[in-house]
């Protein structure tokens, strides 16, 4: 292969294919043809973007772990506030054996 063109045609293999385009062509057709394969090569390239763009767009909306992070975050606030508002079992207590016993002074 060639260093000019790294791909998988050689400079030989190009050489015969312009050859032989121009003459099944001629040489008035081909800057036709050569145009007419550019703008398909430009609409592949847009549309190969387009596709792209459609493609990542959702699933840079979608976040996983956002949403896992927003739960967690939810249910500590949730048990916080569960927590924060439970009574003081000492205190049920006393008051439950006030009301058997009546008032009694404790130290």
């Amino acid at each position: 292969m060639s260093a000019i063109f790294p791909a998988f045609i050689s400079f030989e293999e190009l050489t015969v294919i312009l050859i032989l385009s121009v003459l099944i062509f001629g040489p008035k057709k081909i800057p036709e043809i050569a145009r007419g394969l550019g703008e398909g090569m430009r609409a592949m390239k847009k549309a190969t973007e387009d596709i792209k763009r459609e493609i990542m767009t959702p699933v840079d909306e979608i976040n996983p772990v956002k949403d896992i992070q927003d739960t967690i975050e939810k249910s500590k606030e949730e048990l916080t506030e569960n927590i924060t508002n439970l009574p003081d079992p000492k205190k049920e207590i006393e008051e439950t054996m006030d009301d058997f016993i009546g008032p009694i002074k404790r130290n």
